[in-house]
């Protein structure tokens, strides 16, 4: 994905309650549970053969690679807790909105005698939760990370900078060259 759809994916897991499971075949036995017994899903989704998979289910092997354990790891992390991590995106969606944190360039186009050279700043802002909606649908719905980005720097623009429209009229904000950019709700 990109940075604003990996913040989100990021968010959304540290909504969860309980611990993901430490050892490698007790998580593999987590995803082969998910994939409603598929082993050959499971070896899939990590890039591994079946037999590997079965083999930590068996209690053969215990200790992965480096990189297996990082995706066995980032797959698990997936698909934990799905309806904590769901209802956390409902109530940011419905009444507790989402705060974005970021370092990027922002540039703008305003009124004649105004400047609009960009210029990297860091912003922490609560955007309501129709903001929040709006990203979780375009998500959902497959949108691109300049659609994300789109939705985000709209959010920015109304709230930061335009203050809930008391402000700035017919202000528009580029949010371009993202440094970091950090999501919670």
């Amino acid at each position: 994905m990109g940075i604003i759809g990996d913040s989100l994916d990021k968010a959304a897991a540290n909504t969860a309650t309980r611990p993901i499971p430490k050892s490698a075949p007790a998580q593999m036995r987590f995803l082969v549970k998910s994939e409603k017994g598929s082993t050959r899903a499971v070896a899939g989704r990590l890039g591994v053969t079946q037999r590997t998979v079965e083999r930590y289910l068996k209690g053969q092997l215990r200790r992965p690679r480096a990189e297996l354990a990082a995706r066995l790891e980032r797959e698990v992390r997936k698909d934990w807790q799905p309806r904590v991590r769901g209802r956390a995106k409902k109530r940011a969606a419905s009444s507790g909105g989402i705060v974005i944190e970021t370092r990027a360039r922002f540039g703008f186009t305003a009124a004649p005698g105004s400047t609009d050279d960009g210029r990297m700043r860091r912003i922490t802002q609560h955007l309501p939760p129709a903001y929040a909606a709006r990203l979780f649908d375009a998500q959902a719905a497959g949108a691109t990370e300049q659609q994300l980005q789109r939705i985000a720097a709209e959010g920015l623009q109304e709230i930061y900078f335009k203050d809930r429209g008391r402000r700035a009229d017919g202000l528009e904000v580029e949010f371009t060259d993202i440094d970091y950019l950090e999501l919670d709700f």
